[in-house]
């Protein structure tokens, strides 16, 4: 793993683990195994590392996307694959903290919203494939939902897949 990529994935951990604005160069540096001044030679500032591995983590769980939504039969079983693989990246909480981030930073806002358009465009591709009615609406609602259950995750924690998709499979149908 090059430098870079360790500065990345230590920016995802700290974001997860300490929240977006807790994170600092000193605290990249020492994660990555790195001195303080390497974070700055490979990126303008400890914002941009943050972003960058964000918006990454981001595209990679969309890109993953198309290959979890091949593995369901059914909407509901979609929606129980999509959660499961959200939580699987350990993505609650980097997902948390970059949404709440992005309302205070105009790159990273507009960064994940090319994200969440592309993961609204696979999913719309998708609910039409199984002749879902109104599939770009119906992405767009479902994506919307299922970010609000990662936000309400963070405080209930309760708020499981087995709670949630029988509810949301009743929307889908």
């Amino acid at each position: 793993m090059t430098v870079r990529q360790r500065l990345l994935h230590a920016a995802t951990e700290l974001i997860a683990e300490k929240g977006w604005g807790a994170v600092s160069t000193r605290m990249l540096a020492d994660r990555a195994g790195v001195g303080s001044g390497v974070v700055h030679y490979h990126f303008d500032s400890t914002q941009a590392v943050l972003v960058q591995a964000a918006v990454g983590a981001l595209r990679t769980a969309v890109d993953g996307l198309a290959s979890v939504l091949d593995q369901a039969d059914t909407p509901s079983d979609a929606l129980g694959l999509l959660l499961s693989a959200l939580d699987g990246h350990g993505g609650q909480e980097l997902f948390t903290e970059t949404f709440l981030a992005a309302t205070r930073n105009d790159e990273l806002r507009h960064a994940v919203a090319e994200v969440l358009m592309e993961f609204r465009r696979t999913l719309a591709e998708w609910l039409a494939s199984r002749d879902v009615p109104t599939p770009v609406e119906t992405a767009a609602v479902l994506a919307a939902a299922v970010d609000g259950v990662l936000l309400h995750r963070a405080l209930s924690p309760d708020l499981s897949a087995d709670v949630v998709v029988p509810v949301l499979g009743r929307v889908l149908r």
